[in-house]
């Protein structure tokens, strides 16, 4: 039997993030314009790409940067989405009603319809990412979206390193996984931990995307932001999309700002789940217990 290819262009928008929310939305703005002029059909953004990561300290004050999803921003990536016939994916600080806030991700069709929201379902609580004093884990569950582009999952920087999360979304239907993402060294680690880090990280992605037979791009910010005084962090960019064997599609570099892009061969995820059967033969009558915390040696 002969597949007919079909290939999706995306485009992943590395960029350095401000201080300034305006500023930050006209640059995602002329990079959106960029990657359609490129050929692009879907665009990503960044993890909270309106501000510097501010999750770096516990500060009342930060609330203010979050809004409503639907919203100003929503509303202004619809009308880019509309304009040049793509798919846009933005992740914000949403705010849902007083006093409950999320780390959430909206997708606009190419036609600019809003088609739905995200919400981050793992929350870290680790030194220089206090993102539980910020945001509620998510209440909409693992989603995909069918696109005019193509059907697509979208999940959020910590839930990266989960493969339920990644699996769930994929049995969704997802054809590609997109996790806009804030990642990077604390300084004074880079030297002894960071290679290992970063290589985690990538090792991590990968594996989704070959356990699940699907694409997953990841698609970080650059620089060094340091809002709540001290040594900060260095975000290490590299974006990246894994293919459905695992193996790496195309790199950005760690520093620099670009709009990576890339074309995926939408049936290959046939072929290789076909060739590697995982979902096949996956043992779903003996997976009790996979909602427990923990089986504590049973």
């Amino acid at each position: 039997m002969v597949h007919t290819s079909k290939v999706l262009r995306v485009g992943l928008v590395q960029m350095r993030c401000s201080a300034d929310p305006l500023l930050n939305l006209e640059k995602a703005q002329l990079f959106i314009k960029e990657a359609a002029a490129r050929g692009a059909q879907v665009v990503c953004l960044p993890e909270l790409f309106l501000s510097e990561y501010f999750c770096q300290k516990e500060d009342h004050s930060y609330f203010e940067l979050a809004e409503p999803i639907p919203g100003p921003t929503t509303m202004a990536l619809g009308a880019l989405a509309k304009e040049y016939g793509i798919v846009v994916i933005g992740s914000l600080f949403e705010r849902r009603a007083p006093g409950l806030y999320h780390n959430s991700a909206a997708i606009l069709d190419a036609d600019g319809t809003y088609l739905g929201k995200y919400r981050k379902m793992h929350i870290p609580d680790d030194p220089l990412f206090y993102e539980k004093f910020y945001f509620t884990p998510g209440d909409l569950g693992f989603r995909s979206w069918s696109t005019q582009a193509g059907r697509i999952g979208v999940l959020i920087c910590w839930d990266q390193w989960y493969p339920e999360a990644a699996r769930l979304t994929a049995l969704r239907g997802a054809e590609v996984l997109f996790y806009p993402t804030a990642i990077g060294w604390h300084p004074s680690e880079k030297k002894e931990f960071g290679k290992k880090q970063k290589e985690a990280w990538q090792l991590a992605q990968r594996a989704h995307a070959l356990a699940n037979g699907v694409y997953v791009a990841g698609i970080n910010r650059i620089g060094h932001e340091a809002p709540a005084g001290g040594e900060g962090l260095e975000f290490w960019g590299s974006s990246l999309i894994a293919a459905p064997d695992g193996s790496l599609v195309v790199e950005a570099s760690e520093n620099e700002e670009e709009v990576l892009i890339a074309d995926l061969d939408l049936s290959l995820l046939n072929t290789q789940r076909t060739h590697w059967p995982f979902l096949r033969d996956r043992r779903i009558d003996a997976y009790e217990g996979m909602n427990q915390r923990y089986l504590d040696g049973e």
